[in-house]
C-alpha cells in the first residue's frame, strides 16, 4: 500500500468508501492498517500540479478571466480533499476564501468505480453476512455520486449555514454561490487552530471542543433532520472566539421524522433497560429481521458495549480503549457478540448514521473528553433542561429562532 500516497481521485474516493466499512466491520488488527493508509490519502496526498487544477477552473468557468474573478489565487493547495485540493484565494473585495478544486477526471473515474462497489460490499458481506448488498451498494453511490457535484455540496453547506447563524459556539463558513460550480467550491475561509494543536490543549478546553462536536453531529439529527456523516477532525477548525468551525459537507444525510422517532425509542429502551422494547426497536430500524430468534438480554448487552457511553448516566472521559472495544464487538468474529453480529442486519439507511457515530466516538478518544454525553442526549430524545452551559446557550438559540424543545417522545425514564 505504499504507494497509495501517489494516488489521486478515484482510488482516494474508493479509500473513503471503504472506510464506511472498515470502521464498522473490519477486523481491528486490519482497520488499523486500513485507517493510516487512507488517513494519509486524505491527508498527505501530494497536491495536484497547479497547471492541470487550473484548467478545471477555466473549463467551469466557462471563458470568464479568473483574473476578474479572483484578485490572487495561492497555485500552492494547502488542504486535501478526498476528490481535489483546497486554495486560498483573495476576490477582488478583498474578502478571502477557500476554493476547492475537483481533481481532473476523477468524477468519470469514480463513476466507473462506483460499477464495482458491490467488490467492496461483497468484502463486507463476507465479515457481516447481515449486510444487504444492494442497498449498501446504492447507498454508497448515491452520496458518493453527491459528492463529486459540488454544487450539491454548496447547497448543503449553506443549509447548515442557515441554520446555525449567530449560533454561540458552532460556525459553519458562508459559501459564495456565485462563483461555486460543479466541480470548483468557493467558501469563506476560516482561520484557527486545527485539531492536532486541539488534542494539545488542557483537558476542560479538550472536552469543551468536544462536547461541541458532540452537539453538532447528534444534535442536527434533532434539530435540522439533517447531518454531516463526515466526522474526520481535519474537518474541525478552533476559531479565536472559542466558536469551532465545521468544514467540508461533501456527505450529509437528510432523515425523516419518523426514522428519527424511531432511533429515539431504540435510545429510550436501552436507557430504561427494556431488553424487550429495545428488540422490537431494532427489529422497526429494520436491524433485526426475525427478532424472536434474538436473545432480548444479550441484544441489551451488545447495544450498551455500543452506545454506552451515551446511555449510561455518569460522567464519562472517552478513551482510545473504548473506541477499539466498539469495533471488536461490531466486526470481530472473535468477540463475545459475533453471533449477533451474524444475524443482524445493517439498513442502508442506518450506515450513514452508524459512521458518524463511531467516528465521533474516535474524535472524543483523541481528545479524552470527558462529559455526562447521556445527560446531553436527553436533552434532544426527552426535551430535558440543558445539562451544561453550551446546552443552555444552545437552547436559547434555537428558541429564539422558534424550534421547539420536544423533539417528539414523551418522558419515560
Amino acid at each position: 500500500m505504499g504507494t497509495l500516497g501517489e494516488m489521486k481521485g478515484a482510488a482516494m474516493k474508493l479509500g473513503q468508501m471503504a472506510s464506511f466499512i472498515d470502521t464498522e466491520f473490519l477486523p481491528p488488527e486490519y482497520r488499523e492498517i486500513y485507517q493510516e493508509q487512507f488517513a494519509k490519502l486524505r491527508t498527505a496526498a501530494p497536491p495536484m500540479p497547479w497547471k492541470k487544477v487550473v484548467k478545471v477552473m477555466e473549463e467551469e468557468y466557462e471563458g470568464e478571466p479568473l483574473s476578474e474573478l479572483f484578485a490572487d489565487i495561492d497555485e500552492e493547495a494547502f488542504a486535501a480533499a478526498s476528490i481535489g485540493q483546497v486554495h486560498r484565494a483573495e476576490l477582488p473585495n478583498g474578502a478571502r476564501v477557500a476554493v476547492k478544486i475537483q481533481y481532473p477526471g476523477v468524477a468519470d473515474a469514480l463513476e466507473a468505480d462506483l460499477r464495482n462497489a458491490g467488490t467492496i460490499v461483497r468484502l463486507a458481506k463476507a465479515i457481516a453476512p447481515g449486510l444487504d448488498p444492494k442497498e449498501i451498494a446504492a447507498e454508497l453511490r448515491e452520496r458518493v455520486l453527491e459528492e463529486l457535484d459540488y454544487e450539491h455540496e454548496a447547497q448543503d453547506q449553506r443549509s447548515f449555514a442557515r441554520a446555525y447563524r449567530d449560533h454561540p459556539f458552532i460556525y459553519v463558513p458562508d459559501v459564495y454561490t456565485r462563483l461555486s460550480r460543479r466541480r470548483v467550491l468557493v467558501t469563506e475561509l476560516v482561520d484557527g487552530m486545527d485539531f492536532e494543536r486541539v488534542k494539545e490543549l488542557p483537558h476542560e478546553e479538550r472536552s469543551r471542543f468536544g462536547e461541541i462536536v458532540f452537539r453538532f453531529a447528534f444534535g442536527s439529527i434533532y434539530h435540522l433532520q439533517h447531518f454531516n456523516a463526515d466526522t474526520h477532525p481535519g474537518n474541525y477548525i478552533l476559531m479565536a472566539d472559542e466558536r469551532v468551525a465545521f468544514l467540508d459537507f461533501g456527505m450529509t444525510k437528510r432523515l425523516d421524522r419518523e426514522q428519527i422517532v424511531l432511533e429515539q425509542r431504540a435510545v429510550d429502551a436501552a436507557v430504561r433497560k427494556d431488553p424487550q422494547s429495545l428488540r422490537e426497536a431494532l427489529h422497526e430500524l429494520g436491524f433485526l429481521k426475525n427478532p424472536s430468534k434474538f436473545d432480548a438480554e444479550r441484544l441489551m448487552e451488545h447495544v450498551m458495549v455500543v452506545g454506552g457511553w451515551y446511555m449510561e448516566d455518569r460522567e464519562y472521559e472517552v478513551s482510545p480503549q473504548r473506541v477499539m472495544k466498539v469495533i471488536e464487538v461490531t466486526s470481530d468474529p472473535r468477540s463475545e457478540y459475533f453471533d449477533l453480529l451474524r444475524r443482524e442486519s445493517v439498513p442502508a439507511e442506518e450506515l450513514m448514521g452508524r459512521r458518524m457515530e463511531t467516528g465521533v466516538l474516535a474524535v472524543l478518544a483523541q481528545l479524552r473528553a470527558k462529559r455526562n454525553w447521556h445527560r446531553i442526549m436527553r436533552e434532544w430524545v426527552y426535551a430535558d433542561a440543558p445539562e451544561t452551559e453550551l446546552g443552555e446557550q444552545e437552547w436559547a438559540y434555537f428558541e429564539e429562532r422558534g424550534v421547539a424543545r420536544v423533539p417528539g417522545l414523551a418522558k419515560r425514564a
